[in-house]
């Protein structure tokens, strides 16, 4: 990470990472209802990436590997929801997390759950799973005037979201303006890095800007290994889990050999 970070210092250009679900015409409404001050301050918040792959996925030999795909669900699933979670709650302090393989024969992890507390106070859950029967995406934020909902699959567009203002907050409702159905995805994206070459400025979702999502799905492996609280920045390059998500250590070996 750090040397694409130098990489792009040093470029004439930009480079743009795919966090697609930025993107999204819900996800620009909501910021802009968050910068005005309508929905209050950010309080608790779900973010669940629950879907489901049975063995035969797995059993593709390049899958679950951590040296080829760098992790399971965390890293190569739920990461473009808790993506959208840190773009919307802003920068993260600390989390504690619990991952293991619970059902899948593979090296890494099926399923992981971490609490995440952010710089502004607020609380969120986050839960990465492979071996949900009933598949979803699913965002919840609790502000102070609203409850915001996002309940979708593998992209989201307009009717994705809900909307649930506090008792006497009901203004709050009319403030989701309507305006043009921008799905989330890759288009979106796409659409959004050209208008900013055109415009000459640097391209949406930058490394830097990654980074911060990156670190968090380190950290929640980094957690879930050594059994400790992760703070931001402590994910180093003096940490193993900076360069490999499993730490190089192998983890949950022992787990698997007691479920053989």
């Amino acid at each position: 990470m750090r040397q694409l970070e130098a990489a792009e210092a040093a470029s004439a250009g930009s480079l743009s990472c795919v966090f697609q679900h930025r993107f999204g015409s819900g996800a620009q409404r909501l910021l802009a209802l968050q910068r005005s001050g309508a929905l209050g301050r950010q309080l608790v918040g779900t973010c669940n990436t629950l879907w489901f792959r049975d063995q035969p996925y797995f059993d593709v030999p390049w899958r679950g590997l951590w040296d080829v795909e760098g992790g399971g669900p965390t890293m190569g699933h739920g990461i473009h929801q808790f993506d959208l979670l840190l773009h919307l709650w802003g920068p993260w302090a600390e989390v504690t997390a619990f991952a293991g393989k619970l059902a899948r024969k593979t090296d890494t992890e099926d399923a992981s759950a971490a609490v995440v507390r952010f710089e502004s106070g607020a609380i969120a859950t986050i839960i990465n799973s492979v071996i949900s029967p009933r598949e979803t995406s699913y965002l919840r934020l609790d502000y102070e005037n609203a409850t915001v909902e996002l309940d979708h699959l593998y992209g989201y567009s307009d009717h994705h979201w809900t909307v649930t203002p506090a008792p006497g907050q009901d203004a709050v409702v009319g403030l989701w303006a309507q305006g043009e159905d921008q799905p989330s995805g890759h288009v979106a994206q796409y659409a959004a890095v050209v208008r900013s070459v055109q415009g000459g400025e640097a391209a949406p979702v930058s490394i830097t800007d990654a980074y911060a999502t990156m670190e968090l799905a380190a950290a929640i492996y980094a957690s879930s290994v050594s059994g400790t609280t992760i703070a931001r920045g402590q994910i180093d390059q003096a940490s193993p889990f900076f360069t490999r998500m499993d730490g190089h250590l192998e983890p949950w070996k022992q787990e698997e050999a007691l479920n053989a």
